[in-house]
């Protein structure tokens, strides 16, 4: 993982989740990812060198996942 790190707390179409997990399980970078109970249905923990390296992960990797319709990034505050 690398010196920028964040969750990203995804929606997906009813039924999706387990299917964007295992997406977004392949993406380098990633070190975490499940699915919750609540108003988010998928977490992801990644990391990356730079916020834009990570920003540009988010949107060319993740957001193209079918089944995946709004994602919203929390960085951590030790890593900034």
């Amino acid at each position: 993982m690398g010196d920028v790190r964040a969750y990203i707390l995804i929606n997906t179409e009813v039924g999706k989740a387990a299917h964007v997990v295992k997406k977004v399980q392949d993406i380098d970078g990633v070190d975490l990812a499940a699915d919750l109970a609540g108003p988010y249905d998928v977490i992801v923990r990644a990391g990356s060198t730079t916020i834009d390296e990570l920003g540009r992960v988010i949107v060319t990797r993740i957001q193209q996942i079918e089944g995946v319709t709004r994602t919203l990034s929390c960085p951590e505050m030790s890593t900034m």
